[in-house]
């Protein structure tokens, strides 16, 4: 895992599969990421899949990772693929792509 730099902030890329289209998990995804003040965008990938790029702080970046592998009560999470770089700082929000 990267170390943060000095303004501390983290990439997460995260592929979501499971039962993730169809069922508000975007706007679940834009929920959760905003409440927790990370910017970024998340988009559907194919069926079944949802991207995730999510920058911030390590612990509210892995706040979305719980939140990710719980998905809104509709969905049904199969496994989340993800990877930590460093971030970049060139979002300014978080959102639906």
């Amino acid at each position: 895992m990267p170390m943060a730099d000095s303004t501390g902030l983290e990439r997460l890329h995260a592929f979501v599969h499971g039962r993730v289209q169809g069922v508000g998990f975007r706007a679940f995804v834009l929920q959760e990421a905003s409440a927790m003040d990370l910017k970024g965008w998340c988009r559907n990938v194919g069926w079944n899949q949802v991207e995730v790029v999510a920058e911030g702080s390590r612990a509210n970046l892995e706040g979305l990772l719980v939140e990710l592998h719980r998905g809104p009560s509709m969905s049904a999470v199969e496994k989340v693929i993800s990877e930590w770089t460093l971030g970049t700082g060139e979002f300014t929000q978080f959102r639906v792509r």
